[in-house]
């Protein structure tokens, strides 16, 4: 019995205690004595709301993301970019890929039949044009006297009248051989240029999406064939009346008469190399039309192919 009217007075002393000092500690203990066991009504009405809110706003999203593209859903910025990189590469790629496409035209049969007909003009111009360009004309060193009389003096060297005579037979003669040189240098620099723009037109595949071109330079191919023929027979004619003339003649005995050589009044090097290129350029221009021709049938048939399978398809 004492001992337990001595545990009230100090479970009163306690209480007193604790009410002096914290006086809300009744609606403390309240409120810890229920919250074990106890859910308010507004915390299960205020979960139950953010749960719709929360179907809502997933549902708003899902909704956005099937709206927009496939790279806009559920990309991020870097990824964006990281593709639109890899696009640009691969676009790079193709268009390295389809340039070294229309190079690989150079190595068919058209290709290397254009890039011959290339050179065989280029040669023909050159072969036209050095004569053309060596003026020639005799120097008359000799009168200059000292040592110029020395080396270029002698039995050898005109002096005097016969000098003069000399070199406006050279002038003569230079003007006189221009004309079948001229005529062989225009007419090798048109096909030259002919045959460039074929070689340009095959390397950029313009035959192939318009087979028509290909009919139009089987066409002038045979053309520029007859056109070489009928080009050698001028160009040997008017040679053959260069070196018959007077002028010629008599610059050929002036100069065999001090013993020089390479006067003579006959076809040289030059011309029967432009000749020779010439009747090259006949057997490859007519070879040409015939891979134009061929070419134009191996076209049409692809295209044919790929219609029907388009229309199959």
């Amino acid at each position: 019995m004492p001992q337990r009217e001595t545990h009230k007075q100090r479970s009163n002393v306690y209480a007193e205690h604790m009410s002096r000092d914290y006086p809300h500690n009744g609606e403390h203990s309240l409120y810890h004595g229920q919250s074990r066991n106890y859910k308010p009504k507004d915390v299960e009405g205020r979960s139950s709301t953010d749960d719709r809110r929360a179907n809502k706003n997933r549902h708003e999203m899902r909704s956005v993301s099937q709206k927009l593209p496939p790279y806009q859903g559920n990309a991020t910025p870097s990824s964006m970019f990281t593709e639109s990189s890899v696009y640009h590469s691969e676009g790079e790629q193709q268009q390295h890929r389809q340039a070294l496409y229309n190079l690989r035209y150079i190595l068919t049969t058209r290709g290397l039949c254009q890039i011959t007909e290339v050179f065989l003009n280029l040669i023909m111009v050159i072969c036209a044009g050095v004569p053309y360009s060596n003026n020639g004309g005799y120097r008359d060193l000799a009168s200059l006297g000292g040592i110029y009389y020395y080396h270029f003096g002698g039995a050898g060297a005109f002096t005097g009248a016969d000098a003069e005579r000399v070199k406006q037979l050279d002038q003569q003669f230079h003007q006189i051989k221009k004309p079948p040189y001229v005529m062989l240098m225009a007419c090798g620099g048109a096909f030259l240029a002919y045959a460039c723009a074929m070689l340009a037109l095959g390397v950029f595949r313009v035959p192939y999406r318009w087979p028509p071109v290909l009919l139009v330079e089987a066409l002038l191919n045979i053309l520029i064939s007859l056109s070489y023929i009928v080009l050698l027979v001028f160009y040997f004619l008017e040679l053959k009346d260069v070196y018959s003339n007077t002028v010629c003649i008599e610059r050929e005995e002036m100069y065999k008469s001090k013993g020089h050589k390479g006067f003579e009044c006959q076809v040289n090097g030059a011309d029967i190399a432009g000749g020779l290129f010439g009747v090259l350029g006949v057997c490859v221009f007519i070879f040409g039309s015939v891979v134009a021709v061929r070419a134009f049938r191996s076209v049409r048939k692809l295209k044919k192919q790929q219609a029907s399978e388009e229309a199959n398809f």
